[in-house]
């Protein structure tokens, strides 16, 4: 089904851009009729989220302070990856960075627009299976913790809201949807 598109753009301005970000704000008529501005943040990479699994069950979170939200937050691996690099590769060296994990068996289980009101951010979430124990290669900007536990242990952080990563969230509800736990 096709829908119309009700926004009418008239300019646009870029008024901050990052490596990771820009900023625009555009010039528009809503669809009630009315002329307004509209803020659009811009992400210059993909969301990616890992979730590691073992043949036993088990799964890898890792924890770190968010300075954006100046809390610890409990998270799957996850990182950014350059929109002109394949998601998976972009991946692949996100799991090995933060968990030193690399895995032999990818399947992508999710995406999800993070904040599709303000920003055009996409998630992708990947399955990692088949997994080789190595060393992490941490970034400057990552001071992380790593926690190794059964993953319905993972759900159950979810339902306690002690995981509140949207990528996070999505994927391990989403993956155990799929497990039917």
């Amino acid at each position: 089904m096709q829908h119309k598109k009700p926004w009418i753009t008239h300019s646009s301005k870029e008024i901050y851009s990052n490596p990771w970000i820009s900023l625009t704000e555009h010039d528009v008529t809503n669809p009630g009729g009315g002329q307004s501005i509209y803020g659009k943040v811009h992400y210059k990479n993909w969301a990616l989220g890992i979730i590691p699994l073992d043949e036993n069950q088990n799964t890898w979170l890792v924890g770190q302070h968010r300075y954006t939200l100046d809390e610890y937050s409990w998270e799957i691996p996850m990182g950014g990856g350059p929109l002109e690099i394949p998601k998976l590769e972009s991946a692949k060296r996100e799991l090995k960075e933060e968990t030193g994990l690399t895995a032999s068996k990818w399947t992508e289980i999710c995406k999800i627009h993070t904040s599709n009101s303000v920003t055009d951010e996409v998630g992708i979430a990947y399955l990692a299976e088949d997994l080789t124990d190595g060393e992490t290669e941490f970034e400057e900007t990552e001071d992380l913790q790593i926690k190794k536990l059964p993953f319905k242990e993972a759900v159950a952080m979810c339902d306690r809201g002690e995981i509140t990563d949207s990528l996070s969230v999505a994927a391990i509800y989403r993956l155990a949807r799929i497990l039917n736990l």
